[in-house]
């Protein structure tokens, strides 16, 4: 049967660069010899999602042109839309002793090798543009920015071959799946129309609201939790997948939603991190991303709807998954229902605005949660996580930006 989910971004099929079989045998005896290159954990996650086609087109990590195209106008050098650069940075000595056309062996912070690439081109750039572009700060303080300018000073490019999905398989068994995975798994449900939740949260009523109203548009919803690093607070994926899990099962129609993982580390660019997860989210076969208030924002960085606005700004051709924008929600007392801005004419005094942060917030200080801000069974979850939790592990949760409102 002919698949009724949308293309692949920028080609007819997925561009998967994980090796198999014999194939992938010989690559690795073959790397052994090879000069190494060692991953950060972020370049780590952007190599396994170049090899299970999530980054479909990309062949590998970016040249000096494809960097530029992105950074200044969201495009590859041959026009095809990406709006976050994927690169590979080393120090100057390891760039110096290797040549163009050399193949290195990738490997990650344990030493694991993760892959090779044909090193097509080693260029400088200026770190600092690429933040202005990409997080529109250059402030230290914001975890992006803190990460692009502790790369190294030369950035690496070329085609890759990717020998591991690492820990995710086997760590997230049942909930990390390939764009393959859950492609096939939307076509054996008969979903055509597929709306993307995006998560690095457990899921309060405000969520679980958003869910509900793309159910009522697309045929399902996939929750989709990153199962990469976090900033430290952040609540780990094995206890968002339960208390996720928890939620579906006793809120939700059953066979509407489906929970799915995938192996990217945030990045915090608010906007354009927005447009990079609907460009993947197309990848993995969903034709709306979920788009509520400060999308993969970080602080007051960003405008609550900036993610919005900046889906009206690109080209009507650039993606074919498209935002799905959500208002403020929050409870309202008087409605006596979770509600937005366009559905409670009622007053600010008479609305709970929920968000992750203060729930981690309150749970973190052991403070009382209403049953309006989350739900009592993921309420018991989220609770005994942070009881769990040595006084070392704990982290003071700040409110900040819309957060704080």
């Amino acid at each position: 049967m002919m698949s009724q989910l949308v293309k692949p971004h920028g080609s007819d099929t997925l561009k998967t660069l994980l090796l198999e079989g014999a194939e992938l045998e010989q690559a690795k005896a073959a790397a052994q010899d090879l000069p190494k290159v060692t991953l950060s954990s972020r370049e780590r996650g952007d190599l396994i999602m170049l090899g299970i086609g999530g980054f479909t087109p990309l062949d590998g990590f970016m040249g000096k042109a494809d960097w530029q195209g992105v950074c200044d106008n969201m495009a590859l050098s041959n026009g095809v839309f990406w709006p976050i650069p994927i690169t590979l940075s080393t120090d100057a000595a390891t760039a110096d002793s290797l040549s163009e056309g050399q193949q290195v062996a990738l490997v990650d912070e344990d030493g694991e090798i993760m892959g090779s690439m044909t090193v097509t081109e080693k260029y400088g750039i200026d770190k600092a543009h690429e933040c202005e572009q990409v997080f529109k700060t250059t402030d230290d303080e914001h975890p992006g920015v803190k990460m692009v300018m502790a790369q190294g000073d030369v950035n690496l490019a070329g085609p890759v071959k990717v020998f591991s999905q690492g820990e995710f398989p086997t760590k997230y068994a049942g909930i990390y799946m390939t764009p393959a995975e859950t492609r096939a798994m939307f076509d054996q449900k008969g979903w055509k129309t597929v709306a993307a939740f995006q998560t690095r949260n457990p899921m309060h009523r405000s969520h679980e609201h958003l869910a509900k109203i793309a159910i009522e548009i697309c045929d399902g919803v996939m929750v989709h939790s990153l199962l990469g690093n976090l900033k430290p607070g952040d609540i780990p994926a094995e206890v968002r997948q339960e208390a996720i899990g928890t939620l579906v099962d006793k809120y939700f129609v059953k066979n509407t939603v489906v929970q799915s993982g995938y192996p990217l580390d945030m990045r915090y660019a608010g906007p354009r991190e927005a447009l990079l997860h609907a460009l993947f989210r197309q990848n993995y076969g969903c034709s709306h991303l979920i788009v509520g208030r400060d999308h993969a924002g970080v602080g007051d960085y960003y405008g609550p709807f900036d993610a919005h606005h900046i889906f009206d700004e690109i080209a009507d051709d650039a993606l074919i998954t498209q935002p799905l924008k959500i208002d403020w929600t929050f409870w309202c007392n008087k409605c006596g229902t979770m509600a937005s801005m366009r559905t409670c004419p009622h007053e600010a005094e008479d609305r709970v605005l929920v968000s992750g942060t203060k729930l981690r917030k309150a749970l973190s200080e052991g403070e009382e949660v209403a049953d309006n801000f989350s739900r009592p069974e993921v309420l018991d979850i989220l609770r005994k996580y942070y009881a769990g939790l040595q006084d070392h592990e704990k982290v003071k949760v700040e409110l900040k930006g819309h957060s704080a409102k």
